[in-house]
């Protein structure tokens, strides 16, 4: 059975200008369950991560900072949201989801978190409004508690993983991957195992391709017994910022690439939803829910 992380603070309100976004965490869940995909069986609500678990990944004066509010208006600024309880809040209890996830994931092939995707938050910084780095947090948790040996991080989102990229930089444990607009926020770009610029106006046939030969080679390569997978939707033609211009069904074609071959090397997969700013919340949610009925279908 696919599991689904889910908890009602992952529509964390915010100031104005920030909610538009927000509002496909709570719709995702709504659509699958509306069309039958899934069942409140296959939904769970995460807890937060424990701060042990938390700080085997970021930097305790960063996380002390979250924990008591006292991050400075230039680091405010830098992540994108004002500090609130809340919020830090909020990105614990997403990281709890991610590494729940990952048992999951061990379980039944592959589980999903609702949010997350939180690539461009450092060890000692958040930016890009990630806080904390969910992904990273629960690589680190598999190795620490000995649950995985080599992990592959396949980043999708439009915008490079500088965070998680920087967070691995020593750690030979951890792959990662990121393929990305090369002219796309963050200007300043960190270092991953494997990136792949691409031009803006990269289309689907392009997109697929390249996709499908590099992680055709990675699996022979690198050899993972698990993954995570960044399943941004800003990618898509319609996407605000993306530059790119793939269309709804090659953004489909994308995941079920990703899951197939996964699947065919017996590679347990946790996946965070990653970004999406479509002016039209509809084509963000449909595209998601995609994600969504794609893993069902393999996995199910």
């Amino acid at each position: 059975m696919i599991k689904v992380a889910y908890h009602k603070l992952y529509a964390h309100p915010l100031p104005k200008g920030h909610r538009f976004p927000m509002l496909k965490y709570e719709l995702i869940p709504e659509q699958l369950l509306h069309e039958g995909m899934i069942t409140q069986q296959n939904l769970f609500e995460p807890q937060p991560c424990p701060e042990e678990v938390v700080l085997w990944t970021h930097n305790k004066i960063y996380f002390d900072k979250l924990i008591y509010q006292t991050l400075s208006a230039s680091e405010q600024r830098r992540i994108g949201f004002p500090q609130s309880p809340q919020l830090t809040l909020r990105e614990l209890v997403i990281t709890g989801g991610t590494i729940d996830c990952c048992y999951y994931a061990m379980q039944y092939g592959a589980a999903l978190n609702v949010a997350g995707g939180t690539h461009h938050a450092y060890a000692d910084k958040g930016e890009g409004f990630c806080l904390l780095n969910d992904m990273a947090v629960a690589a680190n948790y598999l190795l620490k508690k000995e649950l995985a040996k080599k992990i592959l991080i396949i980043d999708l989102d439009v915008h490079q993983g500088n965070g998680t990229a920087k967070i691995f930089e020593h750690e030979p444990r951890v792959f990662t991957f990121s393929m990305h607009g090369a002219h796309n926020y963050p200007f300043h770009k960190e270092k991953s195992d494997l990136d792949i610029p691409l031009k803006d106006g990269t289309d689907d046939k392009t997109y697929l391709s390249v996709l499908e030969e590099t992680l055709t080679g990675l699996m022979k390569m690198i050899r993972p017994d698990f993954a995570f997978f960044l399943s941004g939707v800003d990618i898509l033609n319609t996407d605000k910022y993306g530059k790119l211009k793939l269309t709804i069904q090659g953004c489909k074609r994308r995941d079920e690439l990703v899951f197939t071959l996964l699947q065919q090397h017996n590679i347990p997969v946790t996946v965070a939803m990653g970004g999406g700013y479509s002016p039209d919340i509809r084509i963000i949610v449909e595209a998601h829910c995609n994600t969504f009925r794609t893993a069902i279908d393999l996995y199910q």
